[in-house]
């Protein structure tokens, strides 16, 4: 014949069964049962010489910072904000110094630079196909998400935040890299100019 567990016992069950729950599931600040791939998720590129042209002037461009109320001037890949060395802004860093590969690189000696290393870093914060699930998109204009960097672009229609949507919303099509020769139609055909509608 059994006998009932003693208040000690009784508590240390219920405390270890706490920390599986917490561990396993089931607690409201946990991670949710299943994991959904997020839309755009088709293995398509975006456009590298997008990015290279007009993505990073928009990350190494003085833009105008709202932190509540204060305004000041700085640009993404600055100290403190994303620079790859002395940067907090998470998972975005990038280098200001950033030059353009040579015209005649190829692509290994492209993905070399640290022009590619932007571009890359630029990737994980996009969602391919999917401007306004883009943290990219989205933290500079404090939309549903948190940025230690306050409100950057003062709406979707700044001109800046048009080039990161633009950008996006136009990935390669199936079967091209991001070097892909339809990057072509992204850029104004007579002044080369960066398209954003």
């Amino acid at each position: 014949m059994s006998r009932p567990p003693s208040p000690p016992a009784l508590l240390l069950a219920l405390l270890a069964a706490a920390a599986l729950v917490a561990c396993g599931g089931g607690s409201p600040l946990d991670n949710p049962p299943t994991l959904l791939n997020p839309p755009g998720a088709t293995g398509q590129k975006l456009s590298y010489a997008y990015f290279e042209r007009c993505v990073n002037e928009v990350l190494k461009t003085p833009l105008p910072v709202n932190i509540n109320g204060a305004i000041s001037a700085n640009t993404c890949a600055s100290a403190g904000c994303h620079d790859n060395t002395t940067g907090t802004g998470g998972a975005l860093r990038l280098l200001q110094a950033a030059a353009p590969a040579a015209s005649a690189a190829t692509p290994d000696e492209v993905r070399a630079t640290d022009m590619y290393k932007n571009y890359y870093s630029s990737l994980g914060e996009s969602v391919v196909g999917a401007p306004d699930d883009s943290r990219l998109l989205n933290k500079p204009l404090v939309r549903g998400v948190l940025h230690g960097g306050g409100i950057i672009f003062d709406s979707v229609n700044s001109a800046e935040a048009k080039v990161i949507r633009y950008w996006i919303s136009r990935p390669m099509p199936q079967g091209q890299d991001e070097f892909g020769s339809a990057a072509a139609s992204m850029f104004d055909a007579t002044t080369g100019a960066c398209k954003v509608e």
